[in-house]
């Protein structure tokens, strides 16, 4: 057998990420070496997803690949980010990393940044779950034992009790019909716990939950509101 490609895995904690690294260890290709993950550099917690970097830790502990913690600024702009992510992917080039795996499914505009920023710095970027079906991943998700919480909600495409849900087959069936299966738009955010490729389940407990508002501009410029509510998870 041939040498194993070296990669990083662009990490979110949660199932549409776990599932492309179950899938990828599976394949034998790549020698997994550092799980990527952004975080807001004041509050210290995943970028969207609102989980706190001891769960972040302890999710790579049990998986058995180092994490990379990339801190952003809460302000952030595209420029600031994109130097950020810079300078943390030419440490990944140094060590002789070539490879990127993301657990991205059908967001045609966001693969194709993800591909020509990659590019310009010769990192070959890989999708293994690519336009697959997203009820039927999330299926499979559920049905080889992965364990996944509901840490962050779309306001406007969820109430408040989808927060802090474990993702079972009845949570797919309460899901209306305009979200997806997987959140792939946006509209919820997951964070996994357990599973076939985990050594340990993480431990937590959940605590408040939390709607959370936002002010941006619309194509118009004109100012819209949204909000998210957000359910803390607290390690043991």
């Amino acid at each position: 057998m041939g040498r194993l490609i070296q990669a990083y895995f662009n990490w979110s904690g949660g199932k549409d990420s776990t599932l492309a690294l179950y899938k990828v260890l599976q394949d034998k290709q790549f020698d997994i070496r550092y799980l990527l993950t952004t975080l807001n550099e004041e509050a210290d917690r995943i970028s969207m997803h609102g989980v706190r970097s001891e769960l972040l830790t302890a999710q790579a502990e049990s998986l058995g690949i180092p994490a990379k913690k990339v801190h952003l600024p809460a302000s952030s702009d595209m420029q600031t980010y994109e130097s950020v992510m810079s300078t943390a992917i030419e440490e990944l080039k140094s060590e002789g990393i070539s490879d990127c795996i993301f657990g991205d499914i059908f967001l045609e505009d966001l693969r194709t940044y993800r591909e020509e920023k990659l590019r310009e710095v010769s990192i070959a970027a890989h999708f293994p779950l690519w336009k697959q079906n997203t009820l039927e991943l999330v299926r499979e998700f559920i049905d080889l034992g992965f364990k996944t919480i509901v840490v962050c909600v779309d306001a406007s495409k969820l109430d408040e009790s989808f927060a802090g849900r474990v993702i079972d087959h009845q949570f797919l069936s309460d899901l209306p019909d305009n979200v997806d299966p997987c959140g792939e738009n946006g509209e919820f955010h997951t964070f996994v716990f357990d599973g076939p490729i985990f050594t340990h389940p993480i431990p937590f407990q959940t605590g408040e939950k939390v709607l959370k508002t936002y002010t941006a501009k619309n194509q118009e410029e004109k100012s819209i509101e949204y909000g998210f509510w957000f359910q803390d998870l607290i390690p043991i």
